[in-house]
């Protein structure tokens, strides 16, 4: 049997719809991995996919892109050798400093990163470091709020493709840059809590440059058939460690070059 829209396997389609009831209750359910083939990544992008065409269908936009997994440690960790990606729509992007509220995500976590903006499209499967140069037209300092679908984060890679790579909002700053003269290899990170440091990072964390990671992510989507075009807005990848959220605080990062930027949480209701 096949989801009638898709033509997806029915297990891919019961594991769409497990995660869509999750997002949707706010309950999250237990990892979805051991309902496809151990490994499969393919698959994992397939349940992607159909969450992408029921969103687009609802009316969502679609308005950029995230990579995860950047981080050569955790890659490791998950036994994959290269990042992972998700999509971005409208209603995932908050204003800097608006208030979150507080049951709009699971169990979020925030992650400060490089948001790269496109001014030309990047269609080309066979595209040169140059390329992406010529089409990012600024960066501005974001901050991902990751959320995940699957209980107590107990994720895998395949789980987390799944399930939009771990989505859920993102902030970007009010300082945009063009990429003249910023060294994005060297941008020190430091994200706060009450002014105390939570998380420190650096550009070159980002699989070593946070272009790197925007241009692998440029070759994977013009395979995918969803290729970036300009406007679109792609997150790059955490510069420093994930930080579980704690209701009622904002957290501050601010990047070397590019600024602050913050993601406030409502109190607990």
């Amino acid at each position: 049997m096949s989801d009638v829209n898709t033509g997806a396997p029915a297990a891919e389609a019961d594991v769409a719809e497990r995660l869509r009831q999750a997002g949707e209750s706010r309950v999250p359910c237990a990892p979805v991995a051991p309902l496809l083939s151990a490994g499969d990544l393919d698959a994992a992008y397939r349940v992607q996919e159909i969450g992408t065409r029921r969103a687009l269908s609802a009316g969502r936009v679609l308005v950029g892109r995230k990579i995860g997994l950047t981080s050569k440690a955790v890659q490791k960790q998950l036994g994959v050798d290269q990042p992972d990606y998700g999509m971005l729509f409208d209603d995932m992007a908050v204003p800097d400093g608006w208030e979150i509220p507080s049951g709009r995500l699971i169990q979020p976590k925030v992650e400060a990163e490089v948001a790269f903006v496109l001014g030309r499209d990047l269609c080309a499967e066979r595209l040169t470091l140059a390329d992406v140069l010529g089409a990012v037209d600024y960066a501005v300092a974001a901050i991902e709020v990751v959320d995940s679908r699957i209980a107590d984060w107990r994720i895998g890679i395949v789980d987390t493709i799944a399930d939009n790579a771990s989505s859920g909002l993102y902030v970007l700053g009010n300082t945009p840059r063009r990429l003249d003269g910023l060294d994005l290899l060297l941008a020190g990170m430091v994200m706060t809590c009450r002014g105390n440091p939570v998380s420190v990072g650096v550009g070159a964390a980002c699989l070593g440059h946070p272009l790197n990671a925007v241009w692998w992510l440029a070759r994977t989507m013009a395979r995918a058939g969803r290729p970036l075009r300009a406007g679109d807005t792609v997150l790059s990848g955490a510069l420093g460690p994930m930080v579980a959220v704690t209701a009622g605080e904002t957290y501050e990062a601010q990047v070397m070059g590019l600024g602050m930027v913050r993601a406030t949480f409502a109190p607990e209701a």
